[in-house]
């Protein structure tokens, strides 16, 4: 990928992510001690030579709390600096373009979150046991990567601790072994994720298989399990509710994790999703949410934005999401939830563009909901058959893959019997909000 001289590939985090390869495969294998909070670990990152005509040395994102105790590439030592969250290694030889090459790091330490406006990213310590929340560049605080969610790549991941903690990865439980006091568990995602996706939860749990349409699990602290059983109980309805109106679920199962600490939201990882005490009630109190984090899994873990500006093509699809679920389950419609949000994002301050909303407005509400109502504006402009079509479409076409505006607008023209230029002109690109939901097109 090119870009002109002088111009960043990631504007919102210029210090993350790497040039001169592509990673294919990252294989991680953890040892952690959960009282001591102490790491041991490897990872064998597999990764493809894009530089011509050779790539003499390259870099790797990995937060300089944890030390490095050496690198091999292609099994031969590298001389490697570490400074700033990044890991310079310069092989015995240049790596020829289009070259697979393999680079094994031993690291370890206390993981710790990075700071960040939006608090720790990462690696973080519970009361017992530990969350990942990677979301948006807090992946290097627990293994060296690239860290771009432009660059996708499979995944295998082995954790040792304490028998006494359940372990949750993303992909499939490929194996489990017992030794004396501790317990490896090894994961498996053979899906392409982007780095941020990529996460590791580990407390005192159980774990319930739930039935329907596609496998789940709900894995929680004992004391919950009655509260988590009644608000996720209508989770399989919602699974196949937007199987048929966004296509099917993309991944083979899908896993809960609820912490016994409160979490301020709840995360979202590849074919998981991590929910705290506090959005458990036993009354349904905070089920949008339920249907937000699944939402991801199309949008945003299946298809992956290239490029963080393009923010709203995971949270307006996810927030439109709550809105598709409150009407299927008889509660409010998305037409009165819509008209309701346009009031709202009318009254408050319009200082941002949707298609690049600035870094530190990232995860602000109004780039959640103003990407809802611009979803609900296209549907309302080109019909729900056509709509619902352009979604399924949509997540086929770049399933596992990345995803970015302009692919979106051109994919959704195909869909209209009418020009949506000025439509996505307002929505996508100017800071007025619309005054209104019903767009006239010509």
């Amino acid at each position: 990928m090119s870009v002109a001289p002088g111009v960043s590939r990631r504007p919102y985090f210029p210090e993350r992510g790497n040039e001169g390869y592509w990673v294919e495969h990252y294989e991680l294998s953890l040892d952690y001690r959960v009282g001591a909070g102490r790491l041991r670990a490897s990872a064998v990152i597999s990764a493809f030579a894009s530089r011509s005509p050779s790539l003499p040395a390259f870099t790797l994102d990995l937060s300089s709390s944890l030390r490095v105790s050496g690198v091999l590439v292609d099994g031969e030592p590298a001389r490697y600096t570490h400074r700033g969250d990044k890991l310079r290694i310069t092989p015995a030889r240049p790596l020829h373009e289009g070259t697979l090459f393999a680079v094994d790091v031993r690291y370890g330490g206390d993981p710790r979150p990075l700071t960040s406006r939006w608090g720790g990213l990462g690696w973080d310590r519970l009361t017992d046991g530990v969350i990942v929340a990677g979301q948006p560049t807090g992946a290097p605080s627990w293994f060296p990567c690239n860290d771009d969610p432009a660059d996708k790549a499979t995944y295998r991941v082995t954790v040792t601790t304490g028998s006494a903690y359940e372990v949750v990865a993303n992909g499939r439980l490929a194996d489990r072994r017992r030794a004396a006091s501790t317990t490896t568990w090894v994961y498996e995602q053979p899906q392409p994720m982007a780095t941020y996706l990529a996460s590791v939860q580990i407390g005192r749990y159980q774990s319930a298989e739930v039935p329907g349409p596609v496998p789940q699990r709900l894995v929680h602290p004992a004391r919950l399990a009655s509260r988590v059983r009644a608000d996720f109980a209508r989770q399989p309805a919602m699974i196949a509710l937007f199987s048929d109106l966004f296509g099917p679920y993309p991944f083979a199962g899908y896993t809960v994790v609820v912490t016994a600490d409160d979490l301020e939201i709840p995360v979202e990882a590849q074919g998981m999703s991590i929910f705290g005490a506090n959005h458990v009630d036993g009354r349904r109190g905070e089920e949008r949410l339920i249907a937000h984090e699944l939402a991801h899994q199309w949008f945003g873990n299946s298809l992956t934005l290239e490029d963080w500006r393009d923010i709203w093509l995971h949270e307006g699809f996810a927030a439109y999401a709550e809105w598709l679920w409150s009407q299927a389950s008889g509660e409010e419609t998305a037409d009165a939830l819509a008209a309701r949000w346009h009031r709202r994002l009318a009254a408050l301050p319009q200082d941002f563009t949707l298609a690049d909303p600035g870094a530190r407005r990232l995860f602000d509400d109004r780039v959640y909901k103003r990407g809802a109502l611009t979803l609900h504006a296209l549907r309302r402009a080109i019909g729900d058959e056509a709509f619902f079509a352009l979604l399924r479409e949509w997540t086929a076409t770049y399933q596992h893959g990345g995803v970015t505006t302009e692919r979106f607008t051109r994919l959704a023209a195909r869909h209209a019997a009418t020009s949506l230029d000025d439509l996505f002109a307002e929505w996508l690109h100017t800071e007025r909000l619309p005054a209104s939901l019903t767009h006239r097109t010509v």
